[in-house]
Protein backbone atom coordinates (compact mmCIF):
# COMPACT_ATOMS: atom_id res chain seq x y z
CA UNK A 1 0.00 0.00 0.00
CA UNK A 2 1.55 3.57 -1.14
CA UNK A 3 2.34 6.34 1.54
CA UNK A 4 -0.90 9.25 1.67
CA UNK A 5 0.28 12.61 0.38
CA UNK A 6 0.04 14.10 4.12
CA UNK A 7 2.95 11.45 4.78
CA UNK A 8 5.11 11.63 2.52
CA UNK A 9 4.98 16.06 3.00
CA UNK A 10 5.15 15.09 7.05
CA UNK A 11 7.91 12.94 6.51
CA UNK A 12 9.83 15.19 3.88
CA UNK A 13 9.00 18.00 7.21
CA UNK A 14 10.89 16.00 9.61
CA UNK A 15 13.81 15.08 7.37
CA UNK A 16 14.47 18.81 7.09
CA UNK A 17 13.91 19.83 10.88
CA UNK A 18 16.40 16.88 11.52
CA UNK A 19 19.23 17.69 9.33
CA UNK A 20 19.13 21.31 10.98
CA UNK A 21 19.06 19.91 14.39
CA UNK A 22 22.31 17.18 13.00
CA UNK A 23 23.89 20.93 13.17
CA UNK A 24 23.71 21.04 17.13
CA UNK A 25 24.97 17.51 17.83
CA UNK A 26 24.26 14.05 18.61
CA UNK A 27 22.35 14.92 22.19
CA UNK A 28 20.07 17.59 21.19
CA UNK A 29 19.47 15.26 17.79
CA UNK A 30 18.59 12.11 19.97
CA UNK A 31 15.98 14.42 22.15
CA UNK A 32 14.48 15.68 19.24
CA UNK A 33 13.94 12.30 17.61
CA UNK A 34 12.42 10.99 20.48
CA UNK A 35 9.97 13.56 21.20
CA UNK A 36 9.27 13.62 17.25
CA UNK A 37 8.42 9.58 17.54
CA UNK A 38 7.09 9.89 20.87
CA UNK A 39 4.28 12.49 19.01
CA UNK A 40 3.70 10.52 16.17
CA UNK A 41 3.06 7.23 18.06
CA UNK A 42 0.79 8.95 19.75
CA UNK A 43 -1.24 10.11 17.26
CA UNK A 44 -1.39 6.62 15.25
CA UNK A 45 -2.85 4.99 18.69
CA UNK A 46 -5.27 7.58 19.71
CA UNK A 47 -8.22 6.94 19.80
CA UNK A 48 -8.99 10.40 18.94
CA UNK A 49 -9.54 12.58 15.70
CA UNK A 50 -6.71 14.87 16.20
CA UNK A 51 -5.31 18.03 14.98
CA UNK A 52 -1.49 18.85 15.91
CA UNK A 53 -0.65 22.26 16.75
CA UNK A 54 1.88 24.71 18.47
CA UNK A 55 1.74 27.41 21.08
CA UNK A 56 2.68 30.02 19.86
CA UNK A 57 1.91 33.12 22.55
CA UNK A 58 1.81 33.06 26.32
CA UNK A 59 1.05 36.13 28.53
CA UNK A 60 2.73 36.36 31.63
CA UNK A 61 0.27 37.46 33.02
CA UNK A 62 -2.41 34.86 32.33
CA UNK A 63 0.46 31.95 32.30
CA UNK A 64 -2.26 29.42 34.36
CA UNK A 65 -4.67 30.21 32.54
CA UNK A 66 -4.40 30.46 28.93
CA UNK A 67 -1.94 29.68 25.94
CA UNK A 68 -2.34 30.39 22.20
CA UNK A 69 -2.09 27.69 19.63
CA UNK A 70 -1.17 28.20 16.10
CA UNK A 71 -4.81 26.75 14.42
CA UNK A 72 -7.88 28.06 13.81
CA UNK A 73 -11.29 28.00 11.88
CA UNK A 74 -9.53 27.00 8.77
CA UNK A 75 -7.79 24.26 10.18
CA UNK A 76 -11.71 22.69 11.30
CA UNK A 77 -11.19 24.05 14.92
CA UNK A 78 -14.05 25.02 16.54
CA UNK A 79 -14.53 26.73 20.09
CA UNK A 80 -14.91 24.20 22.82
CA UNK A 81 -12.98 21.51 21.89
CA UNK A 82 -10.54 19.60 23.79
CA UNK A 83 -6.70 20.25 23.75
CA UNK A 84 -4.26 17.58 24.75
CA UNK A 85 -0.62 16.33 24.49
CA UNK A 86 0.64 12.27 24.53
CA UNK A 87 0.17 12.58 28.30
CA UNK A 88 -2.98 14.02 28.63
CA UNK A 89 -5.68 16.95 29.12
CA UNK A 90 -4.30 20.37 28.70
CA UNK A 91 -7.95 22.45 28.73
CA UNK A 92 -10.23 23.61 25.49
CA UNK A 93 -10.82 26.11 23.03
CA UNK A 94 -12.44 29.55 23.81
CA UNK A 95 -11.81 31.96 21.47
CA UNK A 96 -10.82 30.95 17.65
CA UNK A 97 -9.81 33.29 14.70
CA UNK A 98 -9.25 31.88 11.21
CA UNK A 99 -5.52 30.97 12.10
CA UNK A 100 -5.00 30.76 15.74
CA UNK A 101 -7.39 29.78 19.02
CA UNK A 102 -7.28 30.62 21.86
CA UNK A 103 -6.95 27.45 25.00
CA UNK A 104 -8.35 27.83 28.49
CA UNK A 105 -5.86 25.74 30.53
CA UNK A 106 -7.41 23.35 33.38
CA UNK A 107 -5.19 25.06 35.85
CA UNK A 108 -7.77 27.98 35.60
CA UNK A 109 -10.26 28.24 37.67
CA UNK A 110 -13.18 28.79 35.08
CA UNK A 111 -12.14 25.17 33.35
CA UNK A 112 -14.65 23.00 34.92
CA UNK A 113 -14.29 19.38 33.84
CA UNK A 114 -16.65 16.30 34.33
CA UNK A 115 -14.41 13.47 35.60
CA UNK A 116 -14.23 9.98 37.27
CA UNK A 117 -11.92 8.29 39.24
CA UNK A 118 -10.05 4.80 38.75
CA UNK A 119 -10.82 1.77 40.19
CA UNK A 120 -13.72 3.48 41.81
CA UNK A 121 -17.59 4.68 41.27
CA UNK A 122 -16.66 8.16 42.10
CA UNK A 123 -17.58 11.04 39.69
CA UNK A 124 -17.21 15.20 40.23
CA UNK A 125 -15.94 18.02 38.80
CA UNK A 126 -12.19 18.82 38.23
CA UNK A 127 -11.55 23.04 38.32
CA UNK A 128 -8.21 24.49 38.91
CA UNK A 129 -7.47 26.67 41.60
CA UNK A 130 -5.91 30.77 41.68
CA UNK A 131 -2.34 30.63 41.82
CA UNK A 132 -0.13 33.51 42.09
CA UNK A 133 2.36 33.16 39.11
CA UNK A 134 5.26 31.41 39.12
CA UNK A 135 3.70 28.49 41.45
CA UNK A 136 2.77 25.56 40.59
CA UNK A 137 -0.89 25.06 39.47
CA UNK A 138 -3.19 22.33 41.42
CA UNK A 139 -6.81 21.08 40.56
CA UNK A 140 -9.00 20.16 43.09
CA UNK A 141 -11.62 17.60 42.24
CA UNK A 142 -15.02 18.49 44.04
CA UNK A 143 -18.46 16.81 44.43
CA UNK A 144 -16.81 13.55 46.15
CA UNK A 145 -19.11 11.49 48.23
CA UNK A 146 -17.69 11.31 51.85
CA UNK A 147 -17.01 8.44 51.56
CA UNK A 148 -15.23 8.51 48.44
CA UNK A 149 -11.51 7.58 50.72
CA UNK A 150 -9.57 8.39 47.45
CA UNK A 151 -5.79 7.24 47.69
CA UNK A 152 -2.82 9.17 46.40
CA UNK A 153 -1.69 8.25 42.90
CA UNK A 154 -5.23 7.06 41.49
CA UNK A 155 -5.67 8.31 38.17
CA UNK A 156 -8.79 10.97 37.08
CA UNK A 157 -10.07 11.11 33.58
CA UNK A 158 -13.13 12.93 31.49
CA UNK A 159 -16.03 10.91 32.27
CA UNK A 160 -17.74 12.56 28.80
CA UNK A 161 -20.46 13.64 30.80
CA UNK A 162 -21.57 17.43 29.75
CA UNK A 163 -20.38 16.75 25.69
CA UNK A 164 -17.39 18.95 25.44
CA UNK A 165 -14.80 16.59 26.72
CA UNK A 166 -14.87 12.84 25.78
CA UNK A 167 -14.48 10.26 28.11
CA UNK A 168 -11.07 8.47 29.04
CA UNK A 169 -8.59 11.77 28.57
CA UNK A 170 -6.13 12.07 31.82
CA UNK A 171 -6.84 14.55 33.58
CA UNK A 172 -4.38 14.23 36.51
CA UNK A 173 -3.27 11.73 39.57
CA UNK A 174 -4.78 11.78 43.43
CA UNK A 175 -2.14 14.15 45.91
CA UNK A 176 -4.74 14.22 49.11
CA UNK A 177 -8.31 13.63 49.76
CA UNK A 178 -10.06 15.35 52.31
CA UNK A 179 -13.46 15.53 53.92
CA UNK A 180 -15.80 18.93 53.91
CA UNK A 181 -18.60 20.07 55.61
CA UNK A 182 -21.11 18.83 52.26
CA UNK A 183 -18.70 16.54 49.89
CA UNK A 184 -15.35 15.23 49.51
CA UNK A 185 -12.42 17.38 47.39
CA UNK A 186 -9.11 15.80 45.97
CA UNK A 187 -6.47 17.66 44.97
CA UNK A 188 -5.01 16.39 41.98
CA UNK A 189 -1.32 16.85 40.33
CA UNK A 190 -2.16 17.77 36.54
CA UNK A 191 -1.13 14.67 33.99
CA UNK A 192 0.82 17.48 31.99
CA UNK A 193 3.71 19.73 32.96
CA UNK A 194 1.43 22.87 32.25
CA UNK A 195 4.77 25.09 32.39
CA UNK A 196 6.26 23.90 29.48
CA UNK A 197 4.01 23.07 26.72
CA UNK A 198 4.97 23.28 22.98
CA UNK A 199 3.42 20.54 20.99
CA UNK A 200 -0.18 19.59 21.32
CA UNK A 201 -3.24 18.18 19.54
CA UNK A 202 -6.52 19.22 19.28
CA UNK A 203 -9.59 16.95 19.67
CA UNK A 204 -12.21 16.96 17.06
CA UNK A 205 -13.81 13.82 18.00
CA UNK A 206 -13.12 9.94 17.72
CA UNK A 207 -12.14 7.98 15.04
Amino acid sequence: MGMSRTNIIALLIFGAILGYFLSFGPNTTQKFKAGVYQLLNYRERSVFKLIAAEMVARDSSTWWRTVTINRGRRDGIETDMPVVTDEGLIGKTTSVSDVISVVLLVSDENCRVAASVEGSREQGIVSGERVTTGLTPRLDLNFLSKQADLKPGQKVYTSGVGGVFPSGLLIGVVKSYRVRELDGQAQLTPAVDLSHLEDVFVVTGRR
